[in-house]
């Protein structure tokens, strides 16, 4: 008895292993069909083992989904599903026979159009996000330009802030601080606050060198007294965030504040009420600063249009996207931009000083972007933050603000009473 339990089990089990290999053989079949509807890379038909390894090598994407219990009839199904699962597919699939062997090559998956039409609604989006934000923020710069005092300086105060912690996060990042030490968080701190505070003080004292002078001290003594190993770099680098983010944007509170000189000559002072200050509202700061603001917008507008249209000629390493046919476009509507609001606002008097007030406001333009674009460059990103939507950090708007502040206060200050132009 025990004898026909033992046959009994042997057969039961023969028959559960020819059942198997039999499902294994429709399955196997079923792929098998599957592969022949993949592009061949070579006329030649494929060999047994090529088979062999191209079935150890398939994707598992429907061997338990779609159940091991089916028929052969509906291989040509699951062709289907496989093939409409990857046209679906948001990403090009690579073939999963990528270096099996020399008898099988990789073969892309082509993308549907579906995901094309979604790119391109995604972009049309950003760029519809881009010029909205864009344009809040430029009437928002104009309203509080305009406005100047208290409210200018404030304004003034709080990008500075932003940039200068968006700065010191870039000299933070790995790629710069292989380089050079980046100086303690608590330095960094320091250092923000006290750029965010400089424009103030120069709205209050009317001159930087104390303020200036105090902060370096103030940092150089934070570096010293930090535990640990003080190093030279800390030092340069905070002192560099102290002239880049609070010394130069304090020329703009100089140029719009501290020229208080009433632009005579400019007709829309007539006009401009007396409860905002009357005629005596438009001084020669307010002027400069509405041309050297505006020019500033023409410059990196032309240059982008003009990069697109024509640009051929990449005009240096640090940025490759920039194009010396951008450049010149960019200069040209900066000037042009330039002479017109000079004919508008009667300042300055003369073509010339117009045109050299275009050229310099271009060149502190293009300055400040490419030192914004190195400074990304080594940190390794994209974008010096995300606050802005569509647009990025804030050093990402202000970049080409930077040293136009400075230059345009010389200008006035120097250039144009030494040539009386």
């Amino acid at each position: 008895m025990a004898v026909a339990a033992a046959h009994c089990s042997c057969s039961r089990s023969r028959s559960l292993q020819s059942l198997s290999s039999s499902l294994s053989l429709t399955k196997r079949g079923a792929l098998t069909k599957r592969v022949s509807m993949w592009p061949s890379p070579a006329p030649s038909p494929l060999s047994v083992k090529s088979v062999h390894r191209l079935l150890l090598h398939l994707p598992r994407r429907f061997s338990a989904a779609d159940s091991a219990f089916f028929p052969s009839s509906s291989s040509s199904s699951i062709a289907e599903k496989y093939t409409s699962a990857a046209e679906n597919s948001p990403t090009s699939m690579t073939s999963p026979l990528e270096g099996t062997g020399d008898e099988i090559s990789s073969t892309d998956i082509s993308i549907s159009e579906i995901p094309l039409e979604q790119n391109q609604k995604g972009g049309s989006n950003q760029l519809k996000k881009r010029v909205l934000f864009g344009l809040g923020i430029g009437f928002a710069a104009g309203g509080v330009v305009a406005a100047g005092g208290w409210v200018f300086t404030a304004a003034m105060a709080a990008v500075v802030l932003a940039g200068s912690r968006e700065f010191f996060e870039l000299v933070r990042s790995r790629r710069i601080a292989d380089g050079m030490a980046p100086p303690p968080r608590y330095v960094s701190r320091v250092c923000s606050v006290i750029c965010s505070l400089m424009p103030i003080f120069t709205l209050y004292y009317g001159h930087m060198d104390v303020s200036v002078t105090f902060s370096a001290f103030i940092i150089a003594v934070a570096v010293m007294l930090q535990r640990g190993n003080p190093r030279f770099a800390h030092m340069a680098s905070a002192v560099f965030g102290l002239f880049y983010c609070g010394y130069l944007p304090s020329f703009w509170i100089k140029l719009r504040c501290g020229l208080a000189a009433p632009a005579l000559n400019t007709e829309i002072g007539k006009y401009w009420p007396v409860l905002l200050g009357g005629r005596a509202h438009w001084t020669v700061g307010l002027v400069a600063t509405l041309i050297s603001i505006s020019s500033i917008i023409a410059a990196d507008s032309f240059a982008f249009l003009g990069g697109r249209a024509f640009g051929k000629t990449p005009l240096t390493n640090i940025s490759p996207k920039k194009t010396l046919e951008g450049a010149f476009a960019g200069l040209l509507g900066c000037v042009v931009v330039t002479v017109l609001l000079s004919k508008i606002l009667c300042w300055p008097n003369s073509l010339l000083s117009a045109l050299a007030y275009g050229v310099l406001n271009f060149a502190g333009s293009i300055f400040g972007d490419l030192l914004e674009s190195l400074i990304k460059r080594d940190a390794g990103v994209k974008d010096s933050g995300s606050l802005i939507p569509g647009h990025g950090g804030i050093l990402d708007r202000v970049d080409s603000y930077v040293f136009t502040g400075a230059l345009s206060y010389s200008f006035v200050k120097v250039v144009l009473p030494l040539f009386g132009l």
